[in-house]
């Protein structure tokens, strides 16, 4: 087989064997594909797409690359994915809130990819926390606290790892079969029996419309079942950024509100409820396959562990696990406020250009060797449908002691929001339960 041949065949609109899918992928992972033909392939991918059977296969071959984690039979380990949104950071919430619940999370992330954010980032954005756990100490951990974050091993599914990366720069992130075939690998690999999908729609989500969420909430869902995997989604609203805070040490400051039940930069956790009840939302679903139960009642035990201060106590307990403080988590003293020129009801926010302008002040990287800013980002005053006026700020930048990016993203945020004379109506937070 020759890799131009096979880059040729998916231009064409043809279908792939599994043989071909797996010749290239494996070659790729050794570096016998240079990254020029895989991005050749992925454009064609993007593009072109692939059949159901393509992305099982494609998805067999990323799954086989690597090893894959098994736990006891007696324990019942379910995780979370999301999609990808602007300020999206309920994992930080819902992990500890299910672990406290006494169900498993082996919780393997990513990074941020485009104009979201990834939570392995946020994590990191915690002074000493180690994201790079061996996968003995990642099965410890579980088995020991209920709950460990961790980004690929080099030994968890090889070939997506150095595809992920490479999506992200060439302008691949959205396709569908790409993102089925990344999701599911990497999740099949952690040993889990139940799976609860956030996928994302809207302005700032990679999915724009309601149909092409429910087509990539129901790839997943046929994958997973494929596997002997219990897995439901939700297809939620992503036209207006998750919270108020976008970039990595704050979004960690915000869930810390939400757990401790304290406030931060002038808001009570109350402020943040959007992120809180979606983190509840999700979280009563992974309890309710763990344990069997009903979402009534695995809500109110969600619940229990967030307002009785168990889910605290177990994000404490595997951040100093992992090596991180707390005590140490930074923060921007340079906050410059942007305002409306005129008054009236926001009406509308260009989420995607929220997350681009957070990328521009250093929260996200715009090439792959970008290193983050972890202190950068942006906080959003006003929720849709509020009031807006030219005295009060819209929007506030934290930028680092140089504030690079502060004129760029200036311009992008201004550009990123509409008025209008009358209140606006707000979306519902969950849109669908499939």
């Amino acid at each position: 087989m020759f890799p131009a041949e096979i880059i040729k065949i998916k231009r064409n609109k043809q279908e792939l064997s599994a043989e071909q899918i797996s010749y290239f992928i494996n070659g790729y992972t050794t570096g016998e594909i240079p990254d020029y033909q895989m991005s050749a392939l992925l454009m064609s991918i993007l593009l072109n797409g692939m059949s159901e059977k393509e992305t099982l296969d494609l998805t067999e071959v990323m799954l086989n690359s690597g090893e894959r984690v098994s736990f006891d039979d007696q324990i019942f380990p379910v995780d979370k994915h999301s999609t990808g949104g602007v300020g999206d950071k309920t994992s930080l919430i819902l992990a500890p809130i299910v672990a406290a619940c006494n169900v498993p999370v082996p919780m393997m992330s990513g990074r941020g990819l485009g104009h979201t954010g990834g939570t392995l980032d946020k994590l990191e954005s915690i002074p000493g926390f180690n994201t790079s756990q061996s996968l003995d100490d990642f099965k410890k951990f579980v088995q020991q606290y209920g709950l460990c974050f961790i980004g690929q091993t080099a030994n968890i599914c090889p070939a997506d790892k150095k595809i992920y990366a490479l999506r992200d720069v060439k302008a691949t992130v959205e396709s569908l079969p790409l993102i089925c075939a990344s999701i599911m690998s990497k999740k099949i690999s952690e040993g889990i029996k139940g799976l609860v999908l956030d996928v994302k729609v809207g302005s700032g989500a990679f999915m724009k419309t309601i149909k092409d969420a429910e087509a990539l909430a129901k790839g997943l869902i046929s994958i997973g079942t494929g596997y002997g995997i219990k897995t439901n989604a939700l297809i939620t609203n992503m036209d207006a950024p998750l919270g108020r805070f976008v970039g990595n040490a704050l979004e960690v400051r915000e869930c810390l509100s939400i757990l401790k039940r304290e406030s931060f930069k002038n808001y009570s956790y109350t402020d943040f409820s959007d992120t809180e009840n979606l983190s509840i939302e999700l979280s009563a679903q992974m309890v309710a396959i763990g344990k069997k139960i009903s979402l009534e009642e695995a809500k109110k035990q969600c619940l229990s562990a967030l307002d009785s201060g168990k889910a605290f106590e177990v994000f404490e307990k595997i951040c100093t696990a992992q090596g991180g403080s707390l005590e140490k988590l930074p923060d921007s003293k340079n906050q410059i406020n942007v305002f409306s020129d005129s008054s009236g009801f926001l009406e509308s926010i260009n989420t995607e250009k929220i997350g681009i302008a957070a990328i521009a002040l250093g929260a996200g990287r715009k090439v792959l060797t970008d290193v983050i800013d972890p202190i950068t980002g942006v906080c959003i005053h006003k929720k849709i449908g509020e009031a807006v006026d030219p005295k009060s700020p819209l929007f506030s930048l934290y930028v680092n002691d140089d504030k690079s990016g502060l004129s760029q993203a200036q311009e992008i945020i201004k550009s990123s929001f509409t008025l209008s004379d009358n209140p606006t109506p707000n979306k519902p937070l969950i849109l669908k339960t499939l």
